[in-house]
């Protein structure tokens, strides 16, 4: 466990290209913020160019030489996940850290532009279609990271139904949608951890969660919104396992980030295991397999 671990235990990160997606508010402004502040330059990968655009301005506020931009992206079409990677490539050679932050939680039952379930679309599919597309990228830099955010949700499902992962037959409940999207990004690290293992190089995939955290004030249904606010802990401490599972030495792919305190709720960083049903490498290798059929996207590790 890091014990007291905080941004200003970040290395530098000089010369460092980052990509972070949902990252005009909440977990995903204060990674930028962290990342931004070590001195790497920071992509804000969103779905509204006009809120992240003020985002970059209170980063800027902060840290007034930062590196940051914005590139608009929609985790939840295929399409602009595509267009998103085009552009990216055209204009950079090499990416060092990749952090899938943007999520949907607790939602009505939608569909996505792809007629994807919103919570396994955007949480699990886009992002893995996204880091599919920046491979070339990601291998170009030495010791680039892809990290996945998952939650203690993926706790409250007994594993991953592949011939229902849109919900049409088990029934719709928002929890438990939220719950198998996080599920779904640990079995994704677990398996792209067991072929970067296989074909050698130095890339690394980690997963993180932010235990329970202040993460977007003011959302969420009145009970939400007062057990947040007496009970979590701020959003600045949830970013805190993302920031180190992308930039610590020790970290190792496969990893597991997330607070130290009791029951993994709040804290500074510490290793953490997940549910066993996370760990089933069968259901991951075939999720994955599953996954590039539902994306259209080869996946070359």
């Amino acid at each position: 466990m890091a014990a007291t671990w905080t941004l200003e235990n970040i290395p530098a990160l000089n010369g460092k290209l980052a990509v972070v997606t949902g990252a005009n508010r909440g977990l995903g402004l204060e990674i930028v913020h962290g990342l931004a502040g070590a001195g790497a330059h920071v992509i804000l990968a969103c779905r509204d160019p006009a809120k992240a655009k003020a985002a970059v301005e209170s980063v800027l506020k902060r840290t007034p030489h930062a590196q940051v931009e914005v590139m608009a992206v929609d985790l939840a079409s295929l399409s602009s996940v595509r267009k998103f990677a085009a552009d990216f490539q055209l204009r950079f050679r090499a990416l060092d850290l990749l952090i899938h932050n943007a999520a949907v939680i607790l939602v009505p039952k939608d569909k996505t532009t792809d007629g994807f379930e919103q919570h396994i679309g955007v949480n699990y599919l886009g992002a893995f279609a996204l880091t599919a597309l920046l491979m070339p990228a990601l291998r170009a830099a030495p010791g680039a990271r892809v990290v996945n955010m998952s939650s203690n949700a993926h706790r409250l499902v007994k594993g991953l139904d592949l011939n229902d992962l849109h919900l049409d037959k088990l029934g719709y409940k928002p929890m438990e949608a939220y719950g198998r999207s996080k599920l779904a990004a640990l079995l994704f690290t677990l398996e792209m951890s067991k072929r970067l293992q296989k074909n050698g190089g130095d890339l690394r995939v980690v997963t993180a969660h932010p235990g329970f955290s202040e993460s977007n004030p003011g959302q969420g249904s009145l009970l939400l919104r007062l057990t947040t606010k007496y009970l979590a802990q701020p959003g600045p401490m949830g970013a805190l396992p993302a920031l180190y599972a992308a930039t610590m030495p020790d970290v190792v792919s496969g990893d597991y980030w997330g607070p130290g305190g009791i029951m993994e709720m709040r804290g500074y960083p510490a290793l953490c295991k997940p549910a066993a049903w996370a760990r089933d490498e069968n259901v991951a290798g075939q999720l994955w397999a599953l996954s590039e059929k539902l994306t259209g996207v080869t996946f070359a590790v």
